[in-house]
């Protein structure tokens, strides 16, 4: 049990780039009251440019977006999984499911993956606190630290 508490409390752990995430999220959930004024507001700040780079749109894109991969991660992507399956068809999906990495690469392959989503769970808690600030700056809220 104590290695498992130990875990919890690395700053690194994706256990804790999750949360920092989900926080970041529920954070601007809270903040934006009236998320249609997001729309048409775009993502011009120099800030912003370097976390929205891939992708265009206005604020309300994103704060979507970001509520989106929050429940994917809160509750799993099962459902978008069979949606997927439905519109690419069963053989489809069956072939998908059978491109395995051989066990010699799994490690690397991990890192790999445990890399990126550190990588992008990082990005994406920037995207959500700037989103925050710029909605606090919209409606006029003074004190727009994090």
């Amino acid at each position: 049990m104590m290695q498992i508490c130990d875990s919890y409390n690395q700053k690194n752990s994706l256990y804790n780039a999750m949360n920092r995430f989900i926080g970041a999220v529920n954070n601007m959930d809270q903040t934006v009251m009236v998320p249609s004024l997001l729309r048409d507001v775009p993502l011009d700040q120099e800030e912003e440019k370097e976390v929205n780079s891939y992708q265009d749109g206005d604020m309300y894109g994103s704060y979507a977006l970001l509520k989106s991969i929050r429940n994917d991660i809160e509750w799993g992507i099962l459902q978008a999984d069979e949606l997927r399956k439905d519109k690419l068809g069963v053989t489809a999906a069956l072939e998908m499911s059978h491109i395995e990495p051989d066990d010699e690469n799994l490690e690397k392959l991990f890192h790999f993956h445990l890399n990126g989503l550190h990588t992008v769970l990082g990005k994406l808690t920037r995207k959500a606190n700037t989103l925050t600030n710029r909605y606090k700056q919209e409606i006029g809220i003074g004190g727009c630290g994090n």
